[in-house]
């Protein structure tokens, strides 16, 4: 699987989607100024899923319209890589063209407009 994940999330959390066989790009390797909106934008174009705590990302795609390949939106306690990546497993694979809120003890999947 393709994923942009956040500035807000880590290098340390991108390395270990790595690691795991993922093609990864962390949002400050590309350029790390762009708004949310050219990050979903580009992601999408490169069709990638968006890994973020930023709900922004829930504002852009569902009250503005914005298109995306999925986005997974972490809303946890922990800022822990290993543990943020242990909750965050499970759901990689079912994120395509969905949007997926994931905190601790819950998984929310809600279908995206393409």
């Amino acid at each position: 699987m393709k994923f942009l994940v956040d500035a807000n999330l880590g290098r340390a959390f991108a390395n270990l989607l790595r690691q795991a066989g993922h093609d990864v790009l962390f949002a400050n390797d590309l350029l790390p100024l762009r708004s949310d909106e050219e990050m979903l934008a580009g992601a999408r174009k490169d069709e990638r899923i968006v890994i973020t705590n930023d709900k922004d990302f829930g504002e852009l795609v569902f009250r503005l319209g914005r298109l995306s390949a999925g986005v997974i939106l972490l809303r946890t306690s922990t800022t822990d890589a290993k543990e943020r990546f242990e909750l965050v497993k499970g759901v990689l694979d079912k994120a395509e063209g969905k949007f997926v809120v994931v905190r601790e003890g819950q998984i929310r999947v809600r279908r995206l407009k393409q």
